[in-house]
């Protein structure tokens, strides 16, 4: 069969698959050239995987609000505390602050230290709440 008539007869369904499927997939994307996961993806990392969350906050920006079951280690002490924290360098781990920034210089330090699934939230917590998702204030 001959693909090439039935796209030059048929260029205009052709044209809204393609731009249909590219707004499909476009917050993934999105999500991966910001540099993290989405606030969906870490949701089901967090229920199926058990994933810990690591709030880079400054303490008084964790004390605002953060994402529910979330512990706060503050960048600056990360390679100190995050062992303790995290005991289990198997289980993912989900590093986060309020524009995103902040956790994924974190990133590297996780990496370093061994925790090969640590993931950044893109976005931060300002994504997170654009979800809707909760967050409890300490």
């Amino acid at each position: 069969m001959d693909v090439l008539p039935f796209f030059t007869h048929n260029w205009a369904l052709v044209l809204i698959a393609i731009v249909s499927g590219t707004l499909l997939l476009w917050p993934g994307l999105a999500a991966t050239a910001a540099g993290g996961i989405t606030p969906d993806s870490a949701v089901q990392l967090i229920n199926r995987e058990k994933a810990i969350v690591v709030d880079v906050s400054e303490a008084d920006e964790f004390a605002s609000g953060h994402i529910k079951g979330a512990r706060n280690v503050p960048v600056n002490e990360l390679e100190t505390r995050l062992p303790e924290v995290a005991k289990n360098k198997t289980v993912p781990l989900i590093l986060v602050c309020p524009s995103g920034a902040r956790s994924k210089r974190a990133l590297g330090t996780a990496k370093t230290l061994g925790y090969d699934k640590a993931v950044v939230l893109g976005g931060g917590l300002k994504a997170w709440r654009d979800a809707n998702l909760p967050l409890e204030k300490a």
